[in-house]
């Protein structure tokens, strides 16, 4: 099997450009995964927000999440299948930050986290574009899809940690989804391991690298892209040892956006295989996502194609 795909972002500025692209399309294409390097996020400032990550759920979740996990497993003898062994809470970003109103959060942590969302945004935009360039896609063409609604994009971060798990064989850190948005950039923690993703049937670790920034795409990108870009599903083991850090953040696109599948990648596809995506508002596919996040997307799919059939089609009342 290839080895995991990392693509050295400082190699798409020089004379290892055409290769290096060519890594980041294998990448999108046949893995959903990848890791970059040398991204231009600072190393200090990814270690200051590591450390205040670390120290905030020290302070302020470790023991109301101790609480939680010796109920959920005092009179567990199999596998519990409804919850997840992480401590977790969110920011949003955009439109409008809320980082000042979540409490239990000093000034350093949210300095430091203000400042890592601006630089993750810059990331995540630079990405759609070479994304988009591998596709043969107009330039800017990515941003535009996810911001053409009145909102613009949304992003936000989830904040986790995967404490040690003394039951893994019980209670998994975070059951198998795939990810409903546009695309994620994960700081994930390099000393203790636990993500995995599904390729070819196998469960693959993501392997843990120091300042690394790992990639994976959501399912609004499989429908813009008409299925050339997957979503995949991952997951987080529960280890025993160790405490998981994890800062994923999501650009998404805008609440009412309309998201379909570009013309540009419908027109190249073989007549009997056009637009097998449907067409919807991402704010609709969410709300479809959140009682089904942990069930396989394709009927996601098939449920907004219907959706869109009943508003081409309207039924007559009368």
């Amino acid at each position: 099997m290839d080895s995991f795909p990392v693509i050295d972002m400082e190699k798409l500025l020089g004379r290892e450009r055409g290769a290096a692209m060519e890594i980041l399309r294998d990448a999108c294409e046949k893995w959903g995964f990848f890791e970059i390097l040398n991204h231009d996020i600072s190393h200090d400032l990814m270690d200051e927000v590591e450390k205040v990550n670390k120290e905030q759920y020290n302070k302020c979740r470790e023991q109301k999440f101790n609480e939680f996990a010796n109920k959920a497993l005092e009179n567990a003898d199999s596998e519990i299948d409804h919850l997840d062994w992480e401590s977790t809470f969110f920011l949003r970003h955009l439109p409008v930050s809320n980082i000042s109103e979540i409490p239990d959060l000093d000034d350093q942590y949210r300095k430091a986290m203000k400042e890592f969302a601006a630089e993750i945004e810059k990331l995540a935009e630079r990405l759609l574009d070479l994304l988009g360039e591998n596709l043969g896609l107009e330039k800017g063409y990515l941003k535009k899809a996810f911001s053409n609604g009145s909102k613009g994009p949304t992003f936000g971060t989830k904040v986790s940690s995967y404490p040690p798990c003394p039951r893994p064989d019980l209670v998994k850190g975070l059951r198998a989804h795939t990810d409903a948005g546009g695309i994620i950039l994960l700081f994930q923690d390099d000393q203790v391991s636990g993500l995995q993703f599904l390729k070819d049937g196998e469960w693959l670790d993501v392997p843990p690298m120091r300042h690394a920034i790992v990639v994976n795409l959501g399912d609004q990108l499989e429908v813009i892209t008409n299925g050339k870009y997957k979503s995949v599903v991952h997951r987080v083991v529960a280890q025993t040892d160790g405490n998981r850090m994890s800062i994923a953040s999501f650009y998404n696109p805008g609440s009412d956006a309309v998201i379909f599948p570009a013309p540009a990648l419908v027109e190249k596809e073989a007549e009997e295989k056009k637009e097998v995506y449907p067409k919807f508002v991402f704010e609709d596919y969410m709300k479809l996502y959140v009682g089904h996040k942990f069930q396989a997307k394709e009927p996601r799919f098939e449920a907004m194609k219907a959706m869109e059939a009943v508003a081409t089609h309207p039924i007559a009342t009368s």
